[in-house]
């Protein structure tokens, strides 16, 4: 049986040891930009809603929404990504400054668009939503020319992200040789997986954290159907194949299944409303990334993050988890 308020007396009394950790998050980036206002007619042009525009917003997307979570939540993150050469790319330099995360370590490719994604929105619902993006791989060469500044900076830090959004930056090579040398260096690696992505890409990680659907899509690489409707099955199978000591399952409302050498675990969802799971991913990883540097045991790290998505998806769009929000929340268990 677990004792909710008994872990939300621990977490609360821990929450100082997560301060300046600092977390080297290696990942796809983008700009989220909202576009709200009304919908009242239909257009006499075509059979579409006219939007009356109330005002636009942008947001960091992508692994600059995990790095706003690390931020937000205490710790220190050091992002390594792609852009162009472009407004956009311009515009992702602002907000990072605005949210004091370091756009230092961006690497640039002019022959790549900078991602953005364009969502128009009436109230809580969407419309449509555009994206601006090249899903190119990334060359060797690119990496190469930011290999010593990407040891530099993992060597200062308390754990490694993976983030894969399939946007062109992680593949088998880039992927690996991130791998390496965290491991080399004594750095655990977390993965936050992309449900087509190779599995061997994210082999020798530590951790990796899909939600159910995503474990699904990569379980079906490994040829045993008879483990595809098992979650417990698919989350060690997945275990073995990238050979990690742990991993996690998230399961949206039902919580998230844990999978460590105790055995499996499960934990339910602390959310209280549920407006928009955009981004809640994007929290649980900068999460579990911060327990682990701090030196928390598994469990205690999923209770952190179940929580901190629990406040996250309780606002519309991708947003950090801000430790204040946290707090009440813990302390309303």
């Amino acid at each position: 049986m677990v004792d909710l308020k008994q872990m939300s007396k621990n977490l609360l009394g821990n929450l100082t040891q997560i301060e300046g950790k600092k977390i080297f998050i290696f990942g796809d980036i983008g700009i989220d930009e909202y576009v709200k206002g009304q919908v009242s007619r239909i257009s006499p042009e075509a059979p579409v809603p006219v939007l009356e525009v109330d005002g636009t917003d942008k947001k960091l997307g992508l692994s600059g929404n995990v790095a706003a979570n690390v931020k937000s939540l205490g710790g220190e993150p050091l992002l390594f990504s792609t852009i162009g050469e472009d407004q956009n790319a311009e515009s992702l330099k602002d907000l990072l400054k605005q949210s004091e995360i370091s756009p230092d370590f961006l690497m640039v490719d002019p022959s790549r668009q900078t991602t953005s994604k364009l969502r128009v929105m009436t109230g809580h619902h969407h419309i449509v939503r555009v994206d601006y993006e090249s899903k190119k791989a990334v060359s060797k060469d690119l990496l190469d020319q930011y290999a010593g500044k990407i040891e530099e900076q993992m060597k200062l830090c308390d754990g490694v992200i993976i983030q894969d959004y399939a946007k062109g930056l992680i593949n088998e090579y880039t992927s690996q040789w991130v791998i390496e040398k965290a491991k080399s260096l004594g750095k655990p690696v977390l993965v936050d997986p992309y449900r087509s992505t190779a599995l061997k890409a994210y082999k020798g990680a530590h951790f990796m954290t899909p939600n159910r659907d995503e474990a699904l899509e990569l379980a079906k690489q490994i040829p045993k159907p008879e483990i595809w409707e098992n979650v417990d099955a698919i989350g060690l199978e997945l275990m073995k194949s990238i050979e990690a000591p742990q991993m996690v399952i998230t399961l949206g409302p039902e919580g998230v299944k844990i999978f460590d050498d105790q055995g499996t675990f499960h934990l339910p969802t602390f959310a209280k409303k549920v407006f928009d799971v955009t981004g809640a991913g994007d929290t649980v990883i900068a999460a579990y990334s911060l327990g682990m540097g701090a030196g928390w045991e598994l469990r205690e790290s999923a209770f952190f993050a179940n929580m901190a998505a629990g406040v996250v998806v309780g606002h519309v769009g991708a947003v950090a988890c801000q430790l204040s929000e946290l707090r009440e929340s813990l302390e309303q268990l």
